[in-house]
């Protein structure tokens, strides 16, 4: 009698303990797609209760306030992106692809929180932390040919691989000039070459 009382009760915490899981998850996913959708301002808390089938109340019950909801989506959302975005040196059309993939994603969603970052502090928050993960993703991703740049050309060798495989490029080929996500990859591969080409030439041939 008393092991299955235990019992039940063991799996009666771990039903409410899954419960509060899925709840908290369908909250923070429930702001995570609203901020790509709407600027920040209009990410209310009775907008993320609606969309996510739960009261204000709850909201505050798990994550606090407001900004610690906020915060909380960021951290998930960066993990998700290091996710999405894998760096292998070793095989640079597929590690472009992801790159590709993850802008296909996720890109009009971060054009919008970059046109925020000059007046909403979060926005300003999670842009910043996203150029310095995609500096981090570059150095990463191009580390066979960064080993080879001499020490003093290190910081430019990076700043162009940046700028060929930003999400400004994406958007220019995306959304711009209305090519395929195809030819995205294509253009995106060979412009990186033209860079990795252009740091390994011997000094005098530049």
């Amino acid at each position: 009698m008393v092991i299955a009382m235990k019992a039940t009760r063991s799996y009666t915490m771990r039903a409410r303990a899954e419960q509060a899981e899925q709840t908290r998850d369908r909250i923070l996913g429930s702001l995570i797609a609203l901020a790509t959708e709407r600027p920040l301002a209009g990410c209310t808390l009775p907008a993320i209760a609606d969309r996510a089938g739960v009261s204000v109340q709850t909201i505050l019950r798990v994550f606090g306030s407001r900004d610690g909801l906020f915060d909380a989506a960021l951290e998930r959302s960066r993990a998700e992106v290091l996710a999405e975005r894998p760096a292998d040196p070793h095989d640079r059309r597929a590690t472009i692809t992801a790159l590709v993939d993850h802008y296909e994603a996720r890109g009009d969603g971060v054009l919008l929180l970059l046109g925020q970052e000059s007046w909403d502090p979060f926005a300003a928050l999670a842009t910043s932390g996203g150029k310095r993960m995609h500096r981090d993703w570059v150095e990463a991703a191009f580390a066979d040919v960064l080993d080879r740049v001499p020490r003093e050309s290190r910081t430019e060798a990076v700043d162009l691989l940046v700028v060929a495989t930003d999400l400004s490029a994406w958007k220019i080929w995306r959304r711009d000039l209305g090519r395929s996500r195809d030819e995205t990859i294509e253009r995106m591969l060979r412009l990186a070459a033209s860079v990795t080409e252009h740091l390994t030439e011997p000094s005098t041939a530049r």
